[in-house]
């Protein structure tokens, strides 16, 4: 039986071109020791609101307030399948100039230079969006991601395509 799981993730992004990310405690299930993003998964109320589950997952895990974060849009969604799961994650860019005010037992909060991020181990899926965002940039539409297995290699791959209303073009 295959099962569905939602989240939404937070790029924030300071003044000085870094990014705030997560080194994942080692006691944590998904990702020990991993660096990722600020998120989690949607509750059963915030299903058709993945923003407002983006902001109460931010507040938990830093302590910044909606308030304090400025344009925050969605930049990314990506499917997967995990086993007998299928994952929808939404990924939203937004900045912020606020450090975090909490510490959590999820892990350790840093700001990262830009120029170095992807030298932290990571989880193969965040990596692959942080290159593509890296390569192309923030966009006025956000991107559909969907992973698989590479038809020629059998290596892991994502599939980036522009997200864009067909009745609009």
């Amino acid at each position: 039986m295959i099962t569905l799981r939602m989240m939404s993730t937070a790029l924030l992004w300071n003044k000085h071109d870094e990014l705030l990310m997560m080194k994942r405690a080692l006691t944590r299930t998904l990702s020990p020791g991993l660096w990722a993003a600020i998120g989690g998964h949607l509750e059963p109320h915030e299903i058709n609101q993945p923003r407002t589950a983006c902001f109460r997952e931010i507040w938990e895990e830093t302590g910044i307030e909606q308030d304090e974060i400025h344009d925050l849009r969605l930049q990314y969604v990506l499917l997967r399948l995990n086993g007998q799961e299928i994952r929808q994650q939404f990924f939203y860019i937004g900045n912020t100039d606020v450090d975090p005010r909490i510490i959590t037992s999820e892990g350790d909060l840093h700001w990262i230079p830009k120029a170095s991020v992807l030298d932290r181990p990571m989880p193969y899926i965040f990596r692959c969006l942080l290159e593509h965002y890296f390569s192309v940039g923030p966009t006025s539409h956000p991107w559909i991601g969907s992973a698989g297995i590479h038809s020629e290699t059998d290596a892991p791959t994502i599939h980036w395509n522009p997200l864009l209303d067909p009745m609009q073009i």
